[in-house]
């Protein structure tokens, strides 16, 4: 249970202004663009390359049908399927793109919230 409420921070973007909560996390997923992600991106020293657009477009994409973003699981799934990949490696692809990890790199930048509590399946 929290016990204060969420310290809010206005971002000034070029395609308008957006509100993250003090770690940084849009409070809205609805307002996220590509310049979000690159000043989410820059603030966690990730340099985005289209592998990266390529599963930030996953997350979103089932928060979008599922109204929930996607556990960690499922995006192990979406970099194995068609590569190859075992799970294992999967992982290492996933943490070689998000060093810090799936919640606090790959969601922050993709636009979701944060989670309040998580498990990385």
């Amino acid at each position: 249970m929290r016990t204060r409420p969420d310290i809010l921070t206005e971002i000034a973007l070029p395609s308008g202004p957006v509100t993250v909560d003090e770690y940084g996390y849009l409070t809205d997923p609805a307002l996220w663009t590509r310049e979000f992600a690159e000043h989410a991106a820059r603030a966690e020293g990730v340099i985005l390359t289209d592998r990266h657009y390529e599963v930030i477009a996953f997350i979103r994409a089932q928060e979008e049908e599922h109204g929930i973003m996607p556990d960690q699981r499922f995006v192990l799934r979406f970099l194995g399927h068609g590569s190859g990949l075992t799970k294992s490696q999967a992982k290492d692809a996933l943490y070689a793109l998000f060093p810090q990890g799936y919640v606090k790199q790959a969601c922050k930048i993709a636009g979701m919230r944060q989670p309040r509590a998580w498990s990385t399946g």
